[in-house]
C-alpha cells in the first residue's frame, strides 16, 4: 500500500513501483491524523491482500518556532500528524498482523526526539513520544510475533530541511562528524533492514541514522 494525502501522488507512485518491481500495489489517499481515514485505508488493504507484513510509519510534519512563539495551530498539527498518526497506523496495522502472528513495524522518530533541539520543542517532543510508543508496542506485540522498531534520522537532505534558512542548514550540517548531510537512501537502507528478516531478532530498538551527530 502506498499512502499519501494526495490520491494522485499515491497512485502515480504505486504505478511506478508496480512497473519497476513487478508487484501488486494499492494506492490510498489518507490523512494520518484522521483515525477514520486511517481505518478505511487498512480496510482497503484487508480487502485486497487479506494480510499485512510491514508498516513503515513515515508521516511527519515540522514547524520550527521558539518557546513563547509557537501557535496553537502548529502544536495541534505537529502532534496530530507525528504522534496521533503514528498511533492510529500502528493500531490498525497490528490488528492485521495479529492474524498471521508476524510482521514488522518501523516508526520514523528523529534524533531530536532523543537529544532535543532549540526551536523544535513541539517537534522533538512528538518524536520523543514516538520513541516511547515504539518501546511500549514492542513489549506488547513481541509475544504475537510482531516486531516494532524506530529509525531516528539526523540531518537529512530533504525538501523539509532545504526549506530552512541557509545559515541554519549550514550550521546543522557542520555538526555532523562524518562530514556530510545524510541522504534519503541512508535512512531507507536502515528501514529496509528493520523491515526484513535480517532483523528477525530485533525489536524495541531506536536506531540513529545521523552520521555521528551524537558521538
Amino acid at each position: 500500500m502506498i499512502n499519501g494525502r494526495s490520491g494522485d501522488d499515491a497512485e502515480r507512485r504505486a504505478e511506478e513501483l508496480a512497473a519497476e518491481l513487478g508487484v501488486e500495489t494499492l494506492a490510498v489517499a489518507c490523512d494520518a491524523s484522521r483515525s477514520d481515514e486511517v481505518e478505511a485505508a487498512y480496510q482497503s488493504v484487508f480487502r485486497r491482500f487479506r494480510r499485512l507484513d510491514v508498516l513503515v510509519n513515515n508521516a511527519g510534519v515540522l514547524a520550527d518556532a521558539l518557546l513563547g512563539m509557537i501557535s496553537p495551530a502548529d502544536v495541534e498539527r505537529i502532534v496530530a500528524t507525528n504522534l496521533f498518526g503514528s498511533i492510529y497506523h500502528l493500531q490498525a496495522a497490528s490488528r492485521l498482523m495479529r492474524r498471521g502472528r508476524s510482521g514488522s513495524i518501523v516508526n520514523m522518530a528523529s534524533i531530536v526526539g532523543v537529544t532535543g533541539n532549540a526551536g523544535q520543542a513541539v517537534y522533538s517532543s512528538s518524536k520523543a513520544a514516538v520513541v516511547g510508543l515504539t518501546r511500549s508496542a514492542a513489549k506488547e506485540l513481541a509475544p504475537l510475533g510482531i516486531r516494532v522498531n524506530a529509525v531516528a534520522p539526523g540531518f537529512i537532505d530533504t525538501d523539509m530541511t532545504r526549506a530552512l534558512p541557509e545559515a541554519v542548514f549550514e550550521e546543522r550540517a557542520a555538526s555532523i562528524k562524518m562530514g556530510r548531510v545524510g541522504r534519503p537512501e541512508d535512512v531507507a537502507g536502515t528501514v529496509l533492514y528493520l523491515a526484513s528478516d535480517l532483523s528477525a531478532y530485533v525489536t524495541g530498538q531506536v536506531i540513529g541514522v545521523d552520521g555521528g551527530m551524537l558521538i
